[in-house]
């Protein structure tokens, strides 16, 4: 049986609200992923309008993220028998001038290319697996000239280890196509043999 209604149980003005809030936050969120899912049947325009924005920010997004240097040929060590952690350096150049906002995009986009380079080459990698289920280890490193960069590069690389240099497109800080950031990813010891005499970002 109901309880009677008093004073003291008459839901209140702001009750209402809170509640109204709650399913309004309910049926958007739900309407959101239908209209995610085209289940809401938007028009041919619409969604081509839509893919084509989108491409135009994908192309731009990938034009500052993807590495001049792509070393196709480049052999990925599988480093049978290692255990050690696997970490991902990012050795970025000072001599640029780069703000703390610029590095940490450039970082970024270096730690992406390694991760699609890696994924690219040997999805089921146990290098891969290892940093994926390891927290991911990175560790920011500086070198003062783009030569040095290069240089840290190319030994990467003779041993095996994924190494990806950055280009910027030029939009904000610095000139297009100048070389910010080497991300190289590996078994620890393998790493610090190109890296471990670098200071600290």
């Amino acid at each position: 049986m109901a309880a009677p209604v008093t004073p003291d149980n008459v839901p209140t003005t702001a009750s209402y609200v809170f509640a109204t809030a709650i399913i309004a936050g309910v049926v958007g969120y739900f309407a959101g992923q239908g209209a995610s899912l085209g289940l809401f049947g938007s028009s041919p325009a619409a969604t081509g309008a839509s893919k084509s924005k989108r491409a135009t920010k994908e192309k731009e997004t990938n034009e500052e993220s993807e590495s001049e240097e792509d070393e196709d040929g480049a052999e990925l060590a599988t480093f049978d028998g290692n255990q050690d952690e696997v970490k991902l350096v990012l050795v970025v150049r000072t001599d640029l001038g780069m703000g703390k906002g610029k590095i940490a995009a450039q970082c970024s986009h270096a730690t992406l290319a390694c991760y699609k380079y890696y994924f690219s080459k040997d999805p089921n990698s146990p290098i891969l697996k290892r940093w994926e289920n390891g927290g991911q280890a990175k560790v920011a490193l500086q070198v003062k000239t783009e030569d040095e960069m290069l240089v840290l590069q190319a030994q990467a690389m003779s041993l095996g280890l994924c190494a990806r240099v950055i280009q910027d497109a030029g939009r904000t800080q610095i000139a297009s196509g100048s070389r910010t950031v080497l991300g190289v990813l590996g078994p620890k010891t393998v790493v610090d043999q190109v890296t471990g005499h670098l200071k600290l970002l």
